[in-house]
């Protein structure tokens, strides 16, 4: 004779699932954020527009350092590395390379170009994320992103060439006192050197029918074939994924890329001296040897401007806050299996 469970123990059952099916929906996101670059950097985070600030907008990284920085659902920006910093006490100082402000805390403040970027717009609830590496701002360091404990097939992105060995003299920043002795510490856009329309995208070229590759962009692409070159890069270089985990890391060995990306030949640069700075000559920017993205949205290019929260909090984090703690995923599945045994044995 079947055994009858008591109601209170069904209500608890009810109790259970509903527990499990809000959590699984509403689990934010995290962005684990590795240095293997042979030198502190100093990351930095801006959030769009809508989206409050995370826990930390800029802290220091040594060589080796992992940080785990938690999300909210549905939250956009971006981030990206600093290098060559210093800062005083009070969190002023200055960089070498995507500056935000001048301050250790970037408070609202985006990256001065160049610098290479981490762009995301998490999906509420059980919406996809979209997510990019973004070159359209110059360069200044080797990134991938990569995500983890994903549903579906999720692709790995980014940009694991040093551009900087190769970046034409008229797009080159140079560090250091001594001139071009110092170094080549990032590469400009075309963007941002030259400030013309074509190369912006922006006046009579601001749509994809008259913006095209040019030859610069060109160079970062063959370079990156999955991060974004130019503005309207959106076929290659924009990729969709649900993942609980995004593995950011700086100066990334080829590990966890996929072969198409870290088999590429390193790419052929002309003549670094050259000065001739005509207008370019636009490339079919079709190609037949990327793979596939995932998907494409053709409507979203750069993250709006960010709406900011002055943040309290000026620590480096590395754990989940009380405000942000929520039961993972998994757990609560074991815990919903638990019951079930649970609550059907004979009594």
């Amino acid at each position: 004779m079947p055994t009858e469970i008591p109601n209170k123990l069904g209500n608890a059952h009810f109790f259970l699932i509903a527990l499990c099916l809000f959590f699984s929906c509403s689990e934010p996101s995290t962005f684990t954020v590795t240095n293997n670059c042979p030198y502190p950097i100093w990351p930095g985070t801006l959030s769009g527009a809508g989206s409050p600030p995370l826990p930390t907008t800029g802290f220091r990284l040594e060589s080796g350092q992992s940080v785990r920085i938690p999300s909210t659902p549905g939250w956009s920006g971006r981030l990206w590395a600093r290098t060559g910093c210093t800062f005083d006490e009070s969190g002023a100082g200055t960089c070498q390379t995507g500056d935000c402000g001048g301050r250790l805390e970037c408070d609202g403040n985006g990256a001065n170009p160049p610098a290479s970027l981490f762009e995301i717009t998490l999906g509420a609830g059980n919406e996809k994320d979209y997510y990019d590496v973004s070159l359209v701002d110059g360069y200044n360091l080797p990134i991938v992103a990569v995500p983890q404990g994903v549903y579906g097939t999720c692709n790995a992105t980014g940009c694991t060439s040093d551009i900087n060995m190769g970046c034409p003299k008229e797009l080159q920043v140079v560090g250091g006192e001594q001139g071009d002795q110092g170094g080549v510490v990032a590469c400009k856009s075309a963007c941002e050197a030259f400030r013309l329309d074509q190369y912006c995208c922006s006046g009579e070229f601001a749509n994809p029918t008259t913006c095209q590759p040019s030859f610069y962009s060109t160079i970062f692409k063959r370079a990156c074939p999955r991060a974004y070159s130019y503005a309207f890069d959106d076929g290659t270089s924009t990729f969709t994924c649900k993942a609980y985990n995004y593995a950011i890391v700086f100066c990334p060995n080829t590990n966890g890329v996929n072969k198409s990306d870290s088999a590429l030949p390193p790419p052929s640069f002309q003549d670094p001296t050259r000065s001739d700075l005509s207008p370019p000559s636009f490339q079919d920017p079709t190609r037949s040897d990327l793979p596939p993205p995932s998907f494409q949205d053709p409507t979203r290019r750069t993250l709006p401007p960010p709406s900011f929260q002055d943040p309290t909090s000026g620590r480096v984090v590395k754990m989940i806050s009380a405000s942000n703690a929520i039961l993972p995923f998994r757990f609560v599945t074991l815990l919903f299996i638990f019951s079930l045994l649970f609550l059907n044995r004979p009594v």
